[in-house]
């Protein structure tokens, strides 16, 4: 493909790429999900990973129907991405994207288990090593050298199993000769430039050559020292100067000779030849010595070049596989079960969502949930059973985590449609076409309404399985013609067989609801005695939530911060139950006196 064919990639990038890059190495960059070429070009790094994205997984990105689904999608790729074990890897998970077709989901599970449990069986000592050489390679910029340098620790930890199999096969002496020749050369201005401690006489030539630099900037004080030491006529100043050079430069005293005018009229003159011919010696054997090292050293590489691509590549591979391993391990995270043929199904036992997780350090409590025709073994003993209805209506308490329930079933939805394990202990996805997330956004106009509705409904329509997972679409409009196009919803989502959850506080004005849909409910218990709302975040399935105002307004008395405040909030007590608000109070008393 052409750049510009690609995705994002207009005129202007165009030109940038093909300046910066050239065309072939743009488009290898592109295909190869480079994220770090494309920004060292001068992409910024957010349109680089959009660029890349399209080029590696277009067909996949068209499961992220809304701006939310989309903002979810990043915020997981993020909290992947702080398990990487170099930038390059970071980036690789930042430019994954849902899978099209159910065996490559398969494949990548299949490869980042494998990862995750051969991570898991390393002795600490060996994770510290691995861990170690790819510091090294991040230190290195990721380089040919670094790479290969990586490949030969790995190696020599003796680490085969899962993903470290991709350097099992490749030898460690063809490795060790191209480290070396890399090590070696270096691109110069001048071309390709063999290093400093490459080799010994190309050393000792150079360190020559600056040693007589150094003697020609002192070209008359080294006359006068020796005029000093008594040296008048001119065969005593000959074998003087020799013997100076010999003992200060390292010269040989064949080459400091052969370098000796013989018609100088004056010891300056003298000098200044005999330094003029050593450094046109020198540098002429300093630059046949580095030619034939070069050559040499390029010979190497020819003949190691296949060893060195392999090892570019695998220690790129494994890093990435170690990386979703190591994020996997993280979080608990385990293999979902893909719904087969008509069997529509999106189920979660104790599944914990990440965002909360990652940011939290008390545990998060996990939840069980399930649309359709799922197949979960077990539910928390104070739940029922959820029924095989493919559409939900979740109700309950403010504060009581409907919003996380929907945020966790679309981390899971995405994570599988990626190939990766989800945070759950048992997982069963149906992979669908579109996932609609509407999170809730207090904006109260039409244009907002409108909107919404222009991004939520034509997946719907379009045919393909669809997954709706919406909040509080009360929120953007007024709450009677809420209730109608939430209704309305809901039905649409019945009728084109799709699933779904929508979080409302309207569920009392849906009714009648659709016999193929269900009321899930999520329970407020009371005040803890700091006086914080005390939720069971597990939903009870069909049953309607309990609300929370009788709760919030005890809290608003017990903190009140004079009398006159205090009644104030008690004349509100009255209007939601005074007898509720003050057994509130009392029970959240006597918790504080049971501690």
């Amino acid at each position: 493909m052409r750049l510009e064919e690609y995705w994002g990639v207009g005129p202007k990038t165009r030109e940038t790429l093909d300046e910066e890059l050239g065309e072939e190495r743009a488009v290898r960059a592109l295909e190869n999900g480079n994220v770090r070429a494309l920004t060292d070009a001068g992409l910024s790094r957010g349109r680089a990973t959009r660029i890349l994205r399209r080029a590696t997984g277009g067909d996949g990105m068209d499961l992220l129907a809304t701006s939310d689904a989309r903002a979810a999608y990043k915020d997981l790729l993020e909290i992947a991405s702080e398990h990487a074990v170099t930038r390059r890897a970071a980036d690789r998970i930042r430019v994954l994207t849902p899978l099209s077709s159910r065996e490559a989901m398969t494949d990548r599970l299949d490869a980042v288990l494998a990862a995750r449990d051969a991570w898991a069986d390393l002795p600490d000592d060996d994770r510290e090593t691995v861990l170690e050489a790819y510091d090294q390679y991040d230190d290195r910029d990721g380089s040919e050298l670094a790479a290969v340098e990586t490949a030969l620790a790995l190696l020599e930890a003796g680490v085969d199993s899962g993903p470290f199999a991709a350097i099992a096969g490749l030898e460690a002496e063809r490795l060790e000769a191209a480290a070396e020749a890399l090590a070696a050369l270096e691109e110069g201005s001048n071309g390709v430039r063999v290093r400093d401690g490459a080799d010994e006489e190309l050393d000792r030539l150079r360190a020559t050559l600056g040693a007589i630099e150094d003697v020609n900037a002192n070209a008359l004080e080294v006359i006068e020292q020796l005029r000093s030491a008594g040296v008048r006529d001119v065969a005593e100043f000959r074998e003087a100067f020799a013997d100076y050079l010999v003992g200060e430069t390292d010269a040989t005293v064949d080459r400091v000779r052969a370098a000796m005018p013989g018609d100088a009229v004056d010891a300056t003159d003298f000098v200044r030849e005999t330094l003029r011919a050593l450094r046109d010696d020198l540098t002429e054997a300093i630059d046949e010595r580095e030619r034939a090292v070069a050559r040499e050293f390029r010979g190497t590489l020819i003949e190691t070049r296949d060893a060195v691509d392999r090892a570019v590549d695998a220690v790129d591979d494994i890093a990435l596989q170690l990386s979703l391993a190591r994020f996997s391990l993280e979080y608990d995270c385990t293999r979902p079960t893909f719904r087969e043929g008509d069997d529509v199904a999106v189920s979660v036992v104790d599944a914990r969502n990440l965002t909360l997780a990652a940011h939290r350090e008390e545990s998060v409590q996990p939840v069980t949930y399930a649309l359709g025709d799922h197949d979960v073994v077990t539910t928390p003993a104070e739940a029922d059973d959820p029924g095989t209805e493919r559409v939900a209506v979740l109700t309950g308490a403010n504060s009581g985590g409907k919003t996380t329930l929907l945020e966790t079933l679309c981390q899971v939805v995405l994570l599988a449609s990626m190939g990766l394990p989800v945070p759950a202990e048992r997982a069963e996805v149906t992979t669908v076409d579109s996932l609609v997330f509407h999170r809730r956004h207090a904006s109260f106009n039409a244009g907002v309404l409108e909107s919404t509705l222009r991004s939520i409904v034509p997946p719907l329509s379009s045919g393909g399985r669809t997954l709706m997972l919406v909040d509080e679409f009360e929120a953007i409009t007024e709450p009677g013609s809420a209730a109608d196009l939430l209704h309305g919803l809901v039905t649409l989502t019945v009728d084109r067989d799709a699933m779904g959850v929508f979080v409302t506080h309207l569920a009392d004005d849906l009714e009648p609801l659709p016999p193929e849909a269900r009321v899930d409910g999520i329970f407020a218990e009371g005040l803890n005695p700091d006086l914080e709302l005390r939720v069971d975040y597990q939903p009870r399935f069909g049953t309607v939530g309990r609300s929370t105002p009788e709760f919030i307004v005890s809290r608003l008395v017990a903190n009140a911060s004079d009398g006159q405040e205090r009644a104030g909030f008690e004349t509100l007590g009255e209007a939601v139950g005074s007898e509720v608000v003050q057994r509130t109070l009392a029970d959240a008393r006597w918790g504080e006196s049971d501690d």
